[in-house]
Parts: structure tokens; C-alpha cells; sequence
């Protein structure tokens, strides 16, 4: 008796664990989906520790800073281009490299009518037939510039134009009248490297700088009776470039008045000693 009662219990719990084992099953399975579906939450969403924010300033405060930032400036400059004869383009092998002379107009000529450059200086000589061994780029000053020349504009400009052209770096020569005197003065003040030699005429510049032009060739020309630009903005610059040590040349037409570039730029030694200068 004691064994079948035995048996029979062993049969019922048998059936009984056979009965719950699906519904286990099916809650084991319900339970691994519920975890496996759960979303994780954004970064945002999850908890940080609370960052305390700083407390006002009790008192001011100075410290000292710096910043540095990399910007972008569009320089745009019409410009009447001459070359020579013989010239051949960069992009042949082996293309001959020329001088480039780079000439500053006055206000007068400025604008958009690329023309009213050809008024004076080398374009004004080439419209009548003069030659250079140099390619000659002459830029027109916009309208509506208040100040003059634009150094970053005209240093862009070479910079363009070297590109393009065969240019010869140790033989870029730059010159100016009225305006462009004083333009021709504060660029190779700026950037006095980039030239092999300087002919500011009826100009005038910053005495203080002049020491930056010290073993630049330089040969200033001003008229006597100049009462646009008066002669002694030429004679300060001249003078406080020999107080630095340079040598220029100093060139003064006596009686004659604000134009002094048509003498000077008629004086041949101007040109033979020019392109006599190398960097």
C-alpha cells in the first residue's frame, strides 16, 4: 500500500510540473523580450552628477588674452598689363623669366575706365611706343577708396600676377606718383623683401618706418615748387632714411611743380638704373 501511494504521488507531481513547465516557459520568454526590447536612453536623458555653476564674480576681474583667428579677404584691382617683346607664356618649359614693374597712379586717374591710367608714367610711354625688358602692371585705384593704395590689395596683385606670368622675384620693381608715391612708400615699407628697387615721386610716408627700407635701392624724385605735396614730404622720408643708414637717391626739380613724374619717368637713367637693381 505504501509504495502505491507512493507511485501515485510521484505521477501527480510528474503531471503537475509537466502542466507548469509550458506557462514558465512562456514567462522566461516574455520576460528576456521585455529586456531585449528596452530602448536605451539618449546620453542627455541619462543621470549625471549635478555640475554646480560658478558663482558671480565677487569683484571684477582683468586677465589677459589672446585670440587668433584665420579669416578670408577678397582683393579685387583692374589692372592695364604690358608684356614684352619675347615673352613666352609660364606654362611653356623652361620660359625666360622677366622683370615686373608695378606702377602706382595718382587720385586723379582713379575709377573703373582702365584708360584714365594710360594718362601718365609707363603706360602713358608705352601708348606712345616705348619698350620695357619687364612685364608692367598698372592697376587703377577703385573710386570710392578714401585712404589711398591698399597695401594688402597691391601685394595680392603681385602675388596673382606671379602666378600667371614668368616674373623673376629678385627683379620686382615698384613705383608710384602723388598717390601713388605715398602708396609706393608704405607697401615696400610693409613688405621691403619684395622688391629689388623703389621710385616714389611727388609722394610721402611715414619717417618712422623708414628704417625698414635700409639696403633697398631707392631713388625719390619731387619737384622744388610743389605745392600739392609739398617737397618736405619727400626730403623727411629721405632724411630719416640716411639717419638709419640707407643711401638714396634724391632727385629735386627745381621750379617745377606737382608734376615731377613726367621729367622723371622721361629721365632714362631712372629706367637704366631700375633694372640694373637685383634683390
Amino acid at each position: 500500500m505504501n509504495l502505491t501511494h507512493s507511485t501515485s504521488r510521484s505521477r501527480a507531481r510528474a503531471r503537475l510540473r509537466s502542466a507548469m513547465a509550458p506557462g514558465l516557459l512562456l514567462a522566461a520568454l516574455a520576460a528576456c523580450r521585455s529586456e531585449a526590447v528596452q530602448p536605451l536612453l539618449p546620453q542627455a536623458e541619462r543621470s549625471s552628477p549635478a555640475v554646480a555653476a560658478p558663482p558671480p564674480l565677487a569683484q571684477p576681474v582683468t586677465s589677459r588674452e589672446r585670440s587668433a583667428r584665420e579669416i578670408t579677404v577678397k582683393s579685387e584691382l583692374a589692372y592695364l598689363l604690358t608684356l614684352p617683346r619675347g615673352y613666352v607664356d609660364a606654362s611653356v618649359a623652361d620660359a625666360p623669366r622677366w622683370p615686373l614693374v608695378v606702377f602706382l597712379h595718382g587720385m586723379g586717374e582713379r575709377g573703373s575706365d582702365l584708360s584714365l591710367v594710360a594718362r601718365h608714367g609707363p603706360p602713358k610711354l608705352i601708348a606712345a611706343g616705348r619698350e620695357f625688358p619687364a612685364i608692367v602692371v598698372s592697376p587703377q585705384c577703385p573710386l570710392q577708396t578714401q585712404f589711398g593704395w591698399s597695401t594688402t590689395a597691391v601685394l595680392a596683385l603681385i602675388d596673382d600676377v606671379c602666378e600667371r606670368h614668368p616674373v623673376d622675384p629678385a627683379r620686382i620693381y615698384l613705383t608710384g606718383l602723388s598717390m601713388g608715391g605715398y602708396g609706393t612708400w608704405a607697401i615696400a615699407c610693409e613688405q621691403p623683401q619684395r622688391f629689388a628697387a623703389i621710385a616714389p615721386i611727388c609722394g610721402g610716408g611715414d619717417p618712422a618706418k623708414a628704417a625698414a627700407l635700409v639696403g633697398l635701392p631707392t631713388w625719390v624724385f619731387h619737384g622744388g615748387a610743389d605745392t600739392v605735396v609739398p617737397l618736405a614730404q619727400s626730403a623727411s622720408m629721405v632724411k630719416a632714411l640716411e639717419a638709419a643708414g640707407g643711401t638714396p637717391k634724391f632727385t629735386v626739380y627745381d621750379g617745377v611743380g606737382h608734376d615731377s613724374w613726367s621729367a622723371a619717368y622721361a629721365h632714362e637713367a631712372l629706367w637704366e638704373w631700375l633694372f640694373a637693381q637685383h634683390r
